[in-house]
């Protein structure tokens, strides 16, 4: 894009807020609930647009950024908007949920930027904290690049937030506290007034000229023509080459969730089924599967077309679109009534879940859900319920629905979502994704303020706490749900029952009970174990099992209920198995936040879990 004047070379991308709350519009964007999956997401990212094939580890390909910097997630929600809103965020949930993806950005990734967000946190304008950004990103974690404002949130935290007095006290304090560079005009008309006002002096305005400039330098601006250069030839004939088309295909098939099927009903005959209804606002929908933030796609294989592929097919809406004022029930009865197998494709689009657009509720809109009970009550074959969504649905009624045989979330699953779809439910493709987040009931976000930043249950209000980490309440799904056409079973092999922490005999916690101590240099050094697994696929076909491994740790400083240590995804033939390996970290990966925001290596039972397996140890001193 660059190599035909069509773009630059930095790209403000990606989005690694944690996916606090299931009602946020731009929940699509991001890797989903969990700091460590956000967080590996975050580096891979990074890495995955930044670094060059040469072997120039200070150059760049093109320069990321991790966006948005911190704790934002509330976009638009009951009138309270993203550049009004003050996140008030304990020093605990910051430094262990809201703060690892962008270190791991910096320290694991050293990406190029950082993008501060329009919010408040506990009072400051991001754009304007100079213990956030000098502090943290540059002071902490080392950011070897640049800082940049969401557009325009230096004018929003002047105008919106009066944060300042004065435009010119505004493009001081945002500079002073370690901006670089604006999206937005407001530093380019400011700044000089600032300056000539003793506001901030000139030297301020160098070191951030020079951030701008080493990243330009590292992207090769400064050595010659970069047309001429390592990707000098790359241009759209490139982008929709066959390989490319594969993999868009593949990465939606990895990414489509499989979370109901009832014994026999997926996957379909495709020689069996004479006769397959397609029924659904997203039967036949395009640009909803590209999401937002969208790229020009090469072409478009929609659900419709994909299953039609396979076998013939009978198509109607149901609604004129996912709002779905009024469903057309009795043709849909008919149409499935005729049928072998049913699939109906419904979810949201982004007039339901979007940038600046947070959902109300979390149940699937309209007449939606009518119409997929009538057209299940009506079908004598299996009933598919493909649900296209970025957000997590309250989908109960269809859970618990013996006529509802399946359901497959499929995100927004690109241009060849279509193809990956039907590979998926004729079975020429195993599932194996997971869900990202928990899905909630609707009396959940009914109850919750959008607004309650605290990720922790509080039993004296009755406040059931956030993510799976936290929350305590009913699910309808939970992150890392996802199931397979074959029986993946998981084997301890090894593991510790006893772990020792070593500590200097001048340690306070030799001569008193301590519940934790404070994972620093000297204790953690080398203080390591492995888990070693077998997991086995006893089905039939072959097919990816993303083995997880979580951590219950004892519950000190109001630890999560469990969390996330690693997770690998391993590809088995029927009837195989394979050794796997985790690399335990106790510091990094056993540890916990404490109430002040230090980490804390908690003493006492641990508990791991591996699907159902479970294993205790002992961590002491």
């Amino acid at each position: 894009m660059y190599n035909v004047g069509l773009a630059g070379l930095t790209y403000w991308s990606p989005n690694i807020n944690i996916f606090r709350d299931p009602r946020w519009g731009r929940g699509q964007e991001t890797p989903g609930e969990d700091p460590l999956l956000s967080s590996k997401y975050g580096s891979g990212y990074v890495r995955g647009l930044q670094q060059r094939d040469d072997g120039n580890a200070d150059g760049l390909k093109v320069a990321a950024c991790c966006k948005h910097y911190t704790a934002y997630d509330v976009d638009n929600w009951k009138g309270v908007d993203r550049y009004h809103f003050n996140a008030v965020v304990t020093k605990q949930d910051m430094d262990d949920t809201f703060q690892p993806p962008f270190k791991s950005c910096v320290v694991d990734g050293n990406v190029a930027s950082v993008m501060c967000s329009y919010n408040k946190v506990n009072g400051i304008p991001t754009c304007a904290d100079p213990d956030l950004l000098s502090g943290v990103i540059r002071g902490e974690w080392k950011l070897n690049g640049y800082i940049v404002t969401d557009c325009d949130s230096i004018d929003v935290l002047y105008n919106s937030q009066h944060y300042t007095k004065t435009p010119e006290e505004a493009a001081a304090k945002s500079i002073l506290a370690g901006v670089d560079l604006n999206c937005g005009s407001f530093l380019g008309q400011h700044t000089e007034a600032a300056v000539k006002a003793g506001l901030v002096n000139e030297s301020a305005i160098d070191k951030a000229v020079s951030n701008n400039f080493a990243t330009l330098m590292r992207l090769g601006f400064f050595d010659g023509d970069p047309r001429k250069q390592l990707y000098g030839k790359l241009g759209p004939k490139d982008v929709c080459s066959t390989e490319n088309q594969e993999l868009a295909r593949e990465a939606a098939r990895q990414g489509i969730v499989l979370l109901k099927n009832t014994a026999g009903s997926l996957p379909l005959s495709p020689t069996a089924i004479k006769n397959l209804a397609v029924i659904g606002p997203n039967a036949n929908v395009t640009k909803t599967m590209i999401g937002n933030y969208e790229g020009t796609p090469c072409k478009y294989t929609t659900p419709l077309q994909g299953l039609a592929a396979s076998v013939a097919t009978t198509y109607l809406p149901g609604c004129s679109n996912v709002a779905c004022g009024t469903a057309q029930v009795a043709d849909a009865q008919k149409m499935a009534a005729a049928a072998d197998a049913t699939v109906l494709v419904m979810g949201a689009d982004q007039s339901i879940e979007a940038e600046s657009r947070d959902r109300v509720s979390i149940l699937l809109p309209g007449q939606q859900q009518l119409l997929i009970t009538a057209v299940a009550n009506a079908s004598t074959g299996p009933v598919i319920l493909v649900i296209m969504s970025g957000g997590g649905m309250d989908v109960s009624f269809a859970k618990t629905n013996d006529k509802i045989t399946s359901i497959l979330w499929v995100g927004y699953p690109g241009e060849a979502g279509g193809a990956a779809i039907a590979d998926i439910i004729f079975g020429s493709y195993n599932p194996s994704g997971r869900l990202p987040m928990t899905w909630y009931p609707q009396s959940y976000v009914d109850n919750v303020p959008m607004t309650n930043m605290n990720m922790r249950p509080d039993p004296s209000s009755g406040y059931p706490g956030r993510t799976y980490r936290f929350y305590t309440g009913e699910t309808v799904y939970s992150f890392g749900d996802g199931l397979s056409y074959s029986q993946f079973s998981h084997k301890l092999i090894q593991a510790p029952r006893l772990v020792s922490v070593p500590l200097e005999e001048s340690h306070v916690c030799y001569s008193s009970e301590c519940k934790s101590v404070a994972a620093s240099d000297q204790t953690c050094q080398n203080l390591n174990f492995d888990i070693h697994l077998r997991i086995k696929n006893s089905g039939t076909m072959s097919g990816s099992h993303t083995v997880f491994l979580f951590s219950t740790p004892p519950s000190v400083h109001n630890s999560p209920q469990k969390h996330l240590v690693g997770f690998e995804k391993i590809f088995l033939h029927a009837q195989t198995d394979r050794h796997v390996i985790f690399k335990v970290d106790v510091c990094k990966d056993l540890s916990v936040v404490d109430e002040l925001g230090s980490r804390k290596v908690a003493l006492g039972k641990h508990v791991l879990h591996i699907g159902s397996l479970k294993h205790s140890f002992t961590v002491r001193i």
